[in-house]
């Protein structure tokens, strides 16, 4: 049985699709997703749909990403609305996905998974969480901002010794970054980059992008001097 995540989607279906089963994603395996399933792609509808398809087969631990925060912020305000709209966050992409400007026409069973989404997952030997984690704080009493929005920088090793398996701080070349006892994984898929999925327990890590590319490596390949 191994453990796989998967880094930020942003609505990046076709990738996200290819990678599953490129990776060898099955029943036995736990796919920890690591959030920001919506936004800036083209398909943030089909991400979730296929998310919750995949669910039916495979053990699926989703968490939660900002963007899950601003379109939920998003449907109950209206400067939430307008923030989410504009500035390159990605809503006026995922309300396309949807067939319009409408809130409204997202499924409740979308809504559940977006609101049932985890703030952490934790193993015998790695967490994962989307942004960050202060390293001594305990996993259930991190502060939302670390969670959610603080960028993969200053990442001293935390208390627990586990490794950290994150995503939201795009790596922009590609490649994830690994200090060795922190991993992010979010290698910008929306951005013309690729989607990754890390095994957390050997290291090995698969890549799709929306081209239709795949490769493969081993995170060693990428440890910070």
């Amino acid at each position: 049985m191994r453990t796989i995540a998967i880094g930020d989607i942003h609505g990046c279906r076709a990738s996200l699709e290819a990678l599953v089963e490129y990776a060898g994603i099955s029943e036995e395996d736990t796919l920890v997703t690591l959030g920001d399933y919506v936004d800036r792609g083209p398909d943030s509808k089909g991400v979730i749909d296929f998310l919750l398809r995949l669910r039916e087969r495979s053990n699926v631990v989703s968490l939660m990403g900002n963007h899950e925060i601003l379109m939920m912020e998003a449907r109950d305000s209206l400067k939430a609305m307008e923030r989410w709209m504009g500035g390159g966050v990605g809503g006026r992409e995922t309300l396309q996905s949807y067939g319009g400007k409408d809130l409204g026409l997202v499924p409740e069973a979308h809504w559940e998974f977006i609101e049932g989404a985890l703030p952490f997952h934790e193993t015998d030997t790695h967490f994962f969480v989307h942004a960050n984690a202060a390293s001594n704080v305990a996993l259930e009493d991190q502060d939302p901002f670390m969670l959610f929005w603080e960028k993969f920088r200053r990442v001293p090793p935390h208390r627990n010794g586990k490794v950290m398996v994150c995503g939201h701080t795009a790596q922009k070349g590609g490649d994830p970054a690994n200090l060795g006892h922190a991993v992010c994984i979010d290698t910008w898929a929306f951005g013309g980059q690729w989607l990754t999925a890390l095994d957390a327990g050997s290291g090995n890590y698969w890549q799709c992008n929306e081209e239709g590319m795949r490769r493969t490596s081993h995170i060693s390949a990428h440890l910070a001097g």
